[in-house]
């Protein structure tokens, strides 16, 4: 078992002190947005067996199936298949959709054969894999998941009294559901900048007046309004309104597999996802956004957000279920005195103290681990966890 030393990356929508309370550090008053925990080539964790430090890339390079199990690798290849992260959004990410594993081998090949340099403003596949993702917060978090009702959608659009809207109103109202948000996502997507800008500012003023409302829906119109002051004439904010809003409560989870447009607002959380960096991005952004390849991916079905919430099992272990192989989330809420509880050794695994402090055991001796520490135990290695706090485990589940 190793102590992770991990990267803080920057982003501008990042929070300025939750990731340093987290940590027990001074802020800097720079933005500090995600905390990088694992071997994704960008930002790999780092770890010290005696020699100094090493990637923990470089380690699973050179053992695979020592580090991560022979099951692992058989299945995902010679690589960590998932990626850790402490995310503290400030302020909205872009709204964005991910592929599924066959879009993303397709998309990934035929930029490929075409030459598209992979660090391309407009490329959109950097890899051949799929990208699912859960989100657990830490704190209230609030997100955009989901296709709302178009009925609703449309009711949402229709209260904001913007001329300019209406035709959106009506197209909802009158298609079959996937037809519809399909035209309209695609509408408002394409539409003249100058004007699409102008039904922003208006729609912005309207939300803003609803917000403070005594309403239903006035959380929404309040995050909406939000939204458009980060970015202001977006075509993003317009689509964002035919999203379903959501707000997680700590211990909460919501999974996005793929095809499902979200995107963060507010809060920390802890986020695993396949090690990807495939996104299609569609709006609330100045980068590239493919409209064609986008409506490729997106899946135009509305659903109401699947709020998750851990499934505790006789060992005390919490999990939050997904349909996916990649990655298996779970936490482990430890009191003080307990008997130490053991953890599976079948495959790798990433353990990040999110409260209090604990003790991971092994063969060799114990690691304390305080708020904000991780550890990586490889494939194998029979370890215990006791103390007084709350562990979030993450592994294969496969």
């Amino acid at each position: 078992m190793d102590r992770l030393v991990n990267t803080v990356r920057p982003y501008a929508w990042g929070s300025t002190t939750a990731i340093p309370e987290l940590l027990g550090v001074r802020p800097t008053g720079e933005p500090q947005a995600e905390m990088w925990m694992g071997a994704h080539p960008g930002a790999p964790s780092r770890v010290d067996r005696g020699a100094g430090s090493v990637a923990l890339s470089e380690v699973i390079a050179a053992d695979p199936e020592g580090e991560l199990g022979a099951d692992a690798v058989s299945l995902f290849g010679p690589r960590l298949p998932f990626l850790l992260k402490v995310l503290a959004a400030a302020s909205p990410l872009s709204l964005q959709v991910h592929p599924d594993l066959a879009q993303a081998k397709e998309g990934f090949a035929d930029e490929e054969e075409r030459g598209v340099p992979a660090d391309a403003p407009h490329r959109n596949y950097k890899d051949a894999n799929h990208k699912p993702e859960l989100i657990c917060a830490l704190t209230p978090f609030n997100g955009l998941c989901g296709f709302r009702d178009p009925n609703e959608a449309a009711g949402l659009l229709a209260a904001l009294e913007v001329d300019s809207l209406k035709p959106y109103v009506d197209i909802l109202h009158a298609h079959p559901e996937s037809h519809a948000l399909r035209e309209v996502l695609t509408a408002v997507l394409t539409a003249d900048p100058e004007a699409m800008a102008e039904t922003v500012r208006t729609a912005t003023a309207a939300a803003e007046r609803l917000g403070a409302q005594d309403g239903p829906h006035a959380p929404a119109y309040t995050a909406y309004a939000s939204i458009a002051r980060h970015y202001p004439g977006d075509p993003g904010v317009i689509a964002a309104m035919l999203l379903n809003f959501v707000t997680l409560q700590p211990g909460e989870a919501l999974y996005l597999g793929a095809g499902v447009p979200h995107a963060y607002l507010d809060g920390l959380g802890v986020e695993i996802m396949a090690n990807s960096d495939n996104v299609l991005r569609c709006g609330l952004t100045p980068k590239h956004v493919d409209v064609p390849e986008l409506l490729r991916v997106v899946r135009f079905e509305s659903a109401a957000p699947a709020v998750l919430r851990p499934e505790a099992d006789p060992s005390g272990e919490e999990l939050y279920t997904t349909p996916i192989d990649e990655f298996r989330l779970s936490r482990h809420v430890l009191a003080d005195g307990a008997a130490p509880r053991p953890l599976p050794a079948t495959g790798p695994q990433i353990l990040l103290c999110a409260s209090g402090e604990v003790s991971l055991r092994g063969a060799d001796g114990a690691l304390p681990l305080k708020r904000g520490e991780s550890a990586f135990v490889p494939a194998g290695e029979e370890t215990a966890l006791s103390g007084d706090g709350t562990v979030f485990r993450a592994t294969v589940n496969a």
